[in-house]
């Protein structure tokens, strides 16, 4: 299996930076949705507070979500920066570029992937 090239590389990282972005610029759409629940009946019936309380729980799981990718990103450009990008960090063999252009934060070639699950 042939080893990345410089612009391929490059154009992985372009994706990534595009990515974290994404992430960031949804996060701070997001940050309404994860506020503390009014605990005023009054001006908020029973189930309409349990409805609100679950759109929080469900906005709090996804920002974990993109924090938990966004992690996953960082990792992959100091790969790119220490030039291990493209390589198993288990077995050290080349990760196929077809699973890159899938993932391209992915750390594991697909049999130490399949391993780890």
């Amino acid at each position: 299996m042939d080893e990345l090239s410089a612009k391929e590389i490059a154009a992985f990282k372009d994706i990534l930076l595009a990515k974290q972005q994404e992430l960031q610029a949804i996060d701070a759409l997001g940050e309404e949705a994860r506020q503390a629940v009014e605990l005023d009946q009054q001006s908020v019936g029973r189930l309409s507070r349990m409805d609100a309380m679950q759109g929080q729980a469900m906005a709090q799981a996804q920002k974990r979500h993109r924090q938990r990718e966004r992690t996953r990103i960082e990792m992959a450009l100091t790969r790119i920066e220490n030039d291990d990008y493209g390589f198993c960090e288990d077995c050290g063999d080349p990760i196929a570029k077809q699973r890159l252009e899938v993932d391209p934060a992915a750390a594991f070639c697909i049999r130490c992937a399949a391993g780890n699950e």
